[in-house]
């Protein structure tokens, strides 16, 4: 059976000129805002009108002008091209690239059988299935009927929680751990999805406490740890704590922060994390403030996306 693999990721906008497309996109998601369409409609447009000048603004100014997420995607899946014989593409769901030309070139080409990647580690109706979701609608809109076959999430794989240490480590150079406060930031979500049965919230504490493990395993000792949750919208409840009000109530001054719900930087990671929350930590005087960066296209990385295929393929 004629396989192809796609990587499946929110996307990021590749100009400026995609970002109201990105936004207005993942409003319009019935997964990210679960009311009925006319109340998403409105609400969406309420957003949009309220962020929009800061998001672009922020792209040109810290980003210049566009995502990383593209370009790093695009250089994993060039080494995975290496190792997998398969075609390889990336399946953006707000912004270009979506799946559809892919999925004519597939329906084209004889492909029976689509693997899909989540490049979350951690599963969330708001990633993972809006994710699969729309692959499955673009398919039944080009009456193309392959065989789907999903990566199961691996957030408590053993090699992936290996790697998300070693970046830590990798951030921590050449201090002394013992020194830091480790905080290990997920994406919020609405308390609202978590209790509707979304299992992203014990799937991300079940990825901390591996982590923790690892850690005491081998010696490695923090001031403390932390799960903390990021990117939140509006004033309606959402996971806690909030790494905002963490970083602003400072027990301690110096401060790792490993953006654990990305594998892939973005612009949570390279500007949210990095630059306008390193501006909270500056101005409260931290002492040292560090973020560490997501696997890209590490080699490890590439070699445990081709095991996680080949295992699901053989099994």
């Amino acid at each position: 059976m004629s396989k192809a693999l796609l990587l499946l990721n929110m996307g990021g906008p590749n100009s400026v000129e995609e970002v109201e497309m990105f936004l207005r996109n993942m409003f319009s998601d019935k997964n990210i805002l679960t009311m009925d369409r006319y109340t998403r409609a409105l609400v969406r447009e309420i957003i949009i009108f309220n962020r929009i000048d800061e998001v672009k603004e922020n792209f040109i100014k810290n980003l210049g002008g566009k995502s990383p997420l593209p370009e790093l995607t695009n250089k994993l899946i060039e080494k995975l091209k290496t190792k997998l014989d398969m075609p390889i593409v990336p399946a953006m769901r707000y912004v270009p690239p979506f799946a559809t030309e892919s999925l004519i070139r597939f329906k084209e080409d004889g492909i029976e059988e689509l693997i899909l990647f989540p490049m979350y580690p951690q599963y969330s109706t708001t990633t993972t299935l809006s994710s699969v979701e729309d692959i499955e609608a673009r398919c039944e809109a080009l009456e193309y009927t392959p065989k789907i076959t999903v990566i199961d999430p691996y957030y408590d794989n053993y090699d992936y929680i290996s790697m998300s240490v070693k970046k830590i480590i990798e951030a921590l150079g050449d201090k002394d751990s013992k020194e830091y406060d480790l905080l290990l930031s997920a994406h919020g979500l609405p308390m609202s999805i978590i209790k509707a049965g979304d299992p992203y919230q014990n799937q991300v504490e079940a990825n901390v406490s591996a982590i923790k493990i690892y850690l005491h395993e081998r010696g490695i000792e923090f001031n403390n740890i932390k799960l903390v949750y990021q990117s939140k919208v509006g004033s309606s409840a959402w996971l806690e704590p909030n790494l905002v009000d963490v970083l602003r109530n400072p027990y301690h001054r110096k401060v790792l922060i490993y953006p654990l719900a990305f594998t892939i930087d973005n612009s949570e990671t390279v500007y949210e994390l990095d630059i306008e929350h390193r501006e909270i930590a500056n101005k409260i005087k931290y002492d040292d403030y560090r973020v560490a960066k997501c696997f890209n296209d590490d080699d490890e990385f590439v070699e445990l996306v081709v095991e996680l295929v080949l295992g699901k393929l053989e099994y």
